[in-house]
Parts: C-alpha cells; structure tokens; sequence
C-alpha cells in the first residue's frame, strides 16, 4: 500500500513538474475547426490489481473501460467512466489461496488539462490530464471467497456495493481532429470488506490502461482577425488673420510768415568813399531783400572826428552814402526798396572808443518772408497677412481613441494563441504602442 501511495505521488509530480514546460515548448494548432469544446467516446484496455496483504503481482486481471463525455473548454471536462471484468484477492491459509469475482464501477470524473492550464495556448497535440470522480462499485459472483469462508469470515455473498473515489492522470496525444490515443493510470478508493477482508481503512485498487477515443462535436474555427489600431489624432492645422502694427513719423512742410531784420557795416579807410558791388556786405544786403517781401533799407554814412574837418567830414558821409546805395543797385536791389539815404559826417560817432571804426556806411532794414517748417504727425499703417498654425489634437479624442485601441489590444491578446506569425508581428507593435502612450 505504501508503495502505491509513493509510486502515484512521484508520477503526479513528475507530470506537474513537466506539464508547463511542454505546454510552453508546443507550436501553434494551425487548425480549420475550434478544438474545444468537443465530446468524445473512449474505450480502454489494461490490468488492474487490489492492494492486499498478498504479493499483488498474482492478482493482476485485466480491465476494461467505456467512457462518455466532453471537454467545455481547454482546460475543463468530465466523463462518465465505466470500468470493469474481473478482479482477484488473496488469502493466506494453510497455503496460498485467490479467489476472482466480478465488478464494475462507474464513475463521474472531472479532467482539467494541465498544458492548457498552465501553457500560453488553448490548444497542444500532447497534454496531460488531472482525474479525480466519484462513483459507484458494483462487485458480483464471490462464489471464491465463499469456499475460503472459515478463513474469511467477512467474505460477502451476493451483491457488494460499494463507493468509489478516484485520482488518476491521463496522457493524450491526438492523431488527427477525430481520433486520439491515452494512457491513463488511476487509483480507487473503495470500502474496507471489497475484497472480504477488513483491514479498518479502504481497499486501493490501481488501473493502468491503453485507450483510443473518438472525438466528435467539433465547431468550425472562425477566422482570427486583427483590427488595425484607429491612428491617433493629428495636430489640427489652421489659418488665421494677422494685423501687423507699425508706427512711423509723416514729416510735412508748411510756409510760416516771419518778419527779418538786416544790419551791415561797411568800413572805410581815411578820406575813401568807394563800394564795390561785390563786397561781401553788399551781397548780403541784396540777398537779404530778395527774399523778403515789403522789403525796406535805411542806409546812414558817418566820418570819423579824429580826422579832417567837420565840412570835409560831411562831404566824406555824403559819398559814402551815395556809393554805398548805387552798389546796392548794382547788385539789382530795386531803388524802391531804399526807402532813405543819409548822411551825419563827424556828427554822430557809432564807435565813440574806437575812432577809425567811425568811417563806415551803416545799411539796416527790414522785411517779411516766409520759410518752411517741418511738421512731424505720428502715425501708424497696418499689413494684414496670414498665418498658420498648429494646435495639438483635442485631448478628449485622443483618450477616445487610445481607450478603443486599448480595447483592441486586449481582444487580440486574448487569442493571442491562435496567431500566426504575421498576426504576432502586428501584436509587437500594439505592444509598442502601448508602451509609447505609457510614456
């Protein structure tokens, strides 16, 4: 009995501890038809032993099993087993003695796949299954034991049943879409007097069967489909009108009325009295008058006292003053414009300190004229151009648009075992995306 008990504890470690990594190593299914969920009908063949104090390898028997079910998904089934023939026991008396009698046990199991459970697909050609069920133990035709009965007092007659607990594993591989092959080893709990003898704890039996089985039910497989993700936004592009400003100063120019004056002194050596139209204070004169309008000139003569005499000096005035306005006519001032001529000889002295400076014509006037001045107006002129520019996307549809690709994604990934290799080239870059949006 213990080394049942260690013998199933290694094969389902061994089976646990193998299952993902076989699972992981397995290809894609690259099937037409959708390989769960399905029904199936099995039919099993091997041998079977009860553990009992007797050497167990005397009552080996063989065994059969018919069985019924369906697997919902990749990972869950269930069954209705029934397995049965012949089975023996063991006594020893005064020498060895075995006895045979009939059974059958029908169980409900329940399988859940170990590849799919714990691989990264729904599908493998090879998988190992988990049993466990519980059932009923019918067990017939004791005639045997009954003849060992002073040496098995509990030795049933009859009918015996029995409840049966089962935990086994199942090794699969599927041939084609129809037809699979299996290995099952299984061990059932059964009460303690199924082999008419009570040893105060249930009676072990252990099955190993070879087994074919007959899938049926299949849906056809839908094509697997990848949505495109839906572009993001763009930038939002516009135009829009730009006034431009720009300040300037408008000179202009306008005439103003001004009144002028003139005074010029022409100079004279002793007892000289000539005036060259060319003099510079001549010209000035002239100049003057030519620019003003209702122009007017006085021109006084003088001689100085330190020199001559009063009579000479006043002749000396009177020349200067005279020479001094034909030069002015000279130089084409109108004679009109000389509104008077005089002459003081010694009489008065301009330079009463500095008596040379006394012989001298004095020409002063006045007039109006008019001159242009600048008038600085500020103002402004405006150029209207257009402008475009670029405005990130509105926030709203870009949250929109990541949650639906999203949603996408996560639809993709669920059937991420039934891509091909391009469809897993296009899940890479949904993977890309959502790392670049997490940024």
């Amino acid at each position: 009995m213990k080394s049942l008990k260690r013998l199933l504890t290694v094969a389902l470690s061994a089976t646990l501890a193998t299952a993902p990594a076989m699972a992981q190593g397995a290809g894609d299914n690259g099937l037409d038809y959708q390989p769960y969920p399905h029904m199936f009908v099995g039919l099993q063949g091997g041998a079977q032993t009860t553990f009992t104090n007797f050497d167990n390898s005397k009552l080996i028997t063989p065994t059969a099993s018919l069985s019924f079910g369906a697997w919902f998904t990749s990972v869950v089934g269930a069954r209705l087993h029934v397995n049965g023939l012949w089975n023996k026991g063991g006594i020893h008396t005064s020498y060895d003695a075995k006895y045979s009698y009939k059974y059958v046990t029908t169980d409900l199991d329940l399988m859940v796949n170990l590849f799919t459970l714990f691989g990264q697909k729904d599908y493998y050609p090879l998988s190992v299954s988990l049993i466990g069920g519980i059932g009923l133990n019918t067990a017939w035709e004791n005639d045997h034991a009954l003849t060992l009965k002073s040496a098995m007092p509990l030795a049933w007659d009859g009918t015996r049943l029995s409840h049966n607990a089962r935990i086994g594993a199942m090794l699969n591989y599927d041939i084609c879409k129809n037809f699979a092959v299996n290995l099952e080893v299984a061990a059932n709990s059964l009460s303690d007097r199924y082999n008419s003898k009570v040893a105060s704890k249930d009676d072990w039996q252990v099955t190993a069967q070879l087994g074919v089985a007959y899938k049926f039910g299949f849906k056809k497989s839908e094509p697997v489909v990848l949505m495109d993700l839906i572009p993001e936004p763009e930038p939002i592009e516009t135009w829009e009108t730009v006034i431009d400003t720009t300040w300037y100063d408008d000179i202009t120019y306008r005439d103003v009325v001004k009144e002028g004056d003139i005074d010029k002194r022409i100079f004279f050596n002793i007892a000289a009295s000539d005036v060259e139209s060319t003099d510079a204070q001549i010209e000035a004169v002239a100049n003057f008058l030519k620019e003003v309008q209702n122009g007017e000139i006085i021109i006084t003569s003088f001689a100085d006292k330190g020199t001559g005499n009063p009579k000479k000096n006043m002749g000396y005035s009177k020349s200067r003053a005279e020479k001094t306005k034909k030069a002015l006519i000279a130089k084409g001032v109108n004679p009109k414009m000389i509104k008077k001529v005089e002459w003081k000889g010694d009489t008065v002295q301009p330079y009463p300190d500095d008596n040379d400076k006394n012989r001298l014509s004095i020409i002063t006037g006045h007039g109006i004229y008019k001159q242009q001045e600048e008038v600085v107006t500020r103002k402004f002129k405006t150029n209207e151009r257009r402008v475009k520019k670029v405005l990130p996307p509105d926030p709203n549809e870009v949250e929109r648009v990541r949650k639906a690709n999203e949603e996408i994604i996560q639809k993709a990934k669920s059937i991420r075992s039934k891509l091909n290799e391009a469809q897993k080239e296009q899940m890479r870059k949904y993977d890309e995306y959502l790392a670049k949006i997490k940024r």
